[in-house]
């Protein structure tokens, strides 16, 4: 009688595990529509009744001024929107057709909202001109990760996975991370300076000016956000990416999106005025810090990312008004920035009180 032999147990290894669905495109999507808001209802100031429907603009006249900069803004704002949004709800049914289809329905609800409430700020105009370019932007957005969305989407992945540690919200990180850089392109706060609560809370500087105590507050601001910012990157870096060489590339960056907007804002001319003794002093003491702060394990760099945070924050407070940016706004061609000028220093002044619950918990985590 034949013996079927039992079947060999494979010692082959399980295949792995596929990678976790990134989450980036949502975190970013969120942060994107907050940031619309806030330039669509800027300066949320003065609400009133003025007896007029706030759907009034959809049959409204062309409005009397307009620029062809005003409508291609008004199209380009709402392109990374319809985007994000596309590649955030690829995994619906229906697949990429829906997505992009959804994510034009909410571009164009988003921009509706918007349009009816500025009915009630007398110092914003609704218009369905804006409305109509906004929808055509978000269509831009959602054709665009409609057609490339999946290899884009692969490379993010691919460039996450190659980056980044493997660690809980680590995506909410990268998100803190560029909104710290969209703080650069303001020229009347401090080089790297973030929580200045005086213009929020209307305070007065607590140390007049002196040149003196400018130099000093200026270099400790300075020093302690680079250790601040190298720190916090230095978490979201895997060890196998060669961190220290994308922490120098990100400090380019920062530095020339800073100089980069200066140029643009204000005269070509002062491209490089926030290059102050200061700022050269404090560079120079932060970099040291942070290479010596890189050596310690884990757990006590984000410490010390902490203390820093929070000292950093204290100084800006303390220090008396910077004359370079009152000679820099005096100059700013402000413009069709205003709204995004208020933006850029809100966002300055609050991030270190989001930054601080996010290292909180991924030192509790790590």
């Amino acid at each position: 009688m034949e013996h079927t032999p039992p079947p060999s147990i494979s010692s082959d290894p399980a295949p792995p595990a596929p990678p976790r669905a990134s989450r980036l495109p949502l975190y970013l999507a969120l942060a994107y529509s907050v940031l619309v808001i806030y330039a669509s209802l800027y300066p949320f100031a003065n609400w009133r009744d003025r007896g007029v429907s706030p759907f009034a603009f959809l049959h409204a006249a062309w409005p009397r001024y307009w620029t062809v900069f005003d409508l291609v803004v008004n199209v380009l704002a709402y392109v990374p929107l319809g985007f994000l949004l596309t590649l955030t709800l690829r995994r619906i049914p229906g697949g990429r057709w829906a997505a992009a289809i959804v994510a034009l329905l909410l571009g164009s609800l988003l921009s509706f909202c918007m349009e009816s409430l500025q009915t009630y700020l007398p110092s914003r105009v609704a218009s369905s001109i804006d409305l109509a370019c906004n929808t055509l932007g978000a269509a831009v957005g959602a054709a665009i990760a409609f057609w490339r969305g999946k290899r884009i989407f692969r490379r993010i992945g691919q460039l996450q996975q190659a980056l980044l540690a493997p660690t809980p919200h680590a995506e909410i990180g990268v998100v803190l991370l560029g909104i710290w850089l969209l703080t650069q392109l303001s020229p009347e706060t401090l080089l790297f300076g973030t929580g200045d609560l005086r213009h929020v809370l209307e305070l007065t500087p607590a140390v007049p000016y002196a040149a003196q105590s400018f130099f000093v507050l200026e270099t400790g601001v300075i020093a302690c956000n680079t250790m601040v910012v190298g720190l916090f990157a230095r978490t979201l870096l895997a060890d196998q990416a060669y961190p220290h060489l994308v922490l120098i590339a990100f400090f380019i960056l920062a530095l020339a999106t800073r100089t980069l907007a200066a140029a643009v804002l204000i005269t070509p001319q002062d491209a490089l005025g926030w290059l102050t003794p200061g700022a050269e002093v404090g560079l120079l003491i932060g970099t040291l810090l942070l290479s010596l702060s890189l050596l310690l394990p884990a757990q006590l760099r984000i410490a010390l990312a902490g203390a820093a945070l929070m000292a950093g924050t204290a100084l800006v407070n303390l220090t008396p008004g910077n004359p370079y940016s009152e000679a820099a706004l005096a100059a700013w061609r402000q413009g069709n920035f205003l709204n995004f000028n208020g933006l850029t220093r809100w966002v300055a002044s609050f991030w270190p009180f989001v930054a601080l619950p996010y290292l909180t918990a991924v030192g509790r985590a790590s």
